[in-house]
């Protein structure tokens, strides 16, 4: 595939009460070392990250993605808007289809729940690590609707396995071996159901130390899916600490 014919825009929407502080600390780097410009969108629902989407669609096929919800999200764009969308990079998909006690939508309804009888100081409170300085930094920015928020989440739907088996476009799928929110099974299930994708895994420790980690799996994940003669990935791959230009190594590595 030319250069020319190759989008360089590429569209990550953040998770559930995340933002796009979180984004471009995970995808800003990886993506501009491959030639990508990032748009990190300031949406904050469902609604308003799907038009951020049309928004950034500009007449040319766009890659879109995003983490955990955000991943739904642009793949659920992504399966209306065919036309529109020339690749995805789906980040810590937490469910498929109905959420049906998914431990992020489990997780997303508690958190609310604490958030509402609580406060947000109390609900984050005992989150430790580099999750709980995340969440104390992004969960004010949302205020008054931080719980609205987080039931909207855990009640949403992501794309079926017949959608996914429809999206007929790249996808990189990057999944946390250690996450039990976001379960690697549940990537190996996009993956599974996608025509053209792959998965490479990292860790949640490896994201205490380096947030790109995530978005150089999820980018080299993408990379493979595109070419034409690269397998239908359904080995895990650790990407962690490679480079996304070096993928060979990091073949060696996951072997």
């Amino acid at each position: 595939m030319s250069s020319s014919h190759v989008p360089t825009r590429v569209v990550v929407l953040p998770g559930t009460a995340s933002d796009e502080v979180f984004v471009r600390s995970v995808f800003a780097r990886p993506l501009a070392s491959a030639g990508f410009t990032l748009v990190a969108p300031t949406s904050r629902s469902i609604a308003g990250h799907l038009a951020a989407l049309d928004a950034a669609w500009e007449g040319k096929p766009l890659v879109v993605g995003g983490v955990s919800l955000g991943a739904h999200v642009a793949a659920t764009w992504a399966v209306r808007h065919p036309e529109r969308c020339a690749g995805v990079l789906a980040a810590l998909p937490a469910w498929m289809g109905p959420a049906d006690g998914a431990p992020a939508a489990v997780a997303a309804s508690a958190s609310a729940d604490s958030v509402d009888c609580e406060g947000l100081v109390a609900a984050v409170a005992g989150v430790e690590g580099w999750v709980g300085d995340e969440l104390r930094r992004a969960w004010p920015r949302y205020g008054s609707r931080l719980s609205s928020v987080l039931r909207e989440s855990a009640a949403s739907a992501a794309p079926t396995s017949g959608e996914l088996r429809g999206l007929d476009v790249p996808v990189g799928v990057a999944a946390c071996t250690d996450d039990p929110v976001h379960p690697l099974e549940v990537a190996r299930k996009w993956v599974a159901a996608l025509p053209r994708a792959a998965l490479r895994t990292t860790t949640l420790e490896a994201l205490g130390a380096d947030r790109e980690a995530l978005g150089r799996a999820a980018l080299d994940a993408y990379l493979s899916a595109v070419q034409p003669a690269a397998d239908h990935a359904t080995v895990d791959q650790v990407t962690s600490d490679q480079a996304t230009s070096n993928r060979a190594t990091s073949d060696q590595a996951a072997q």
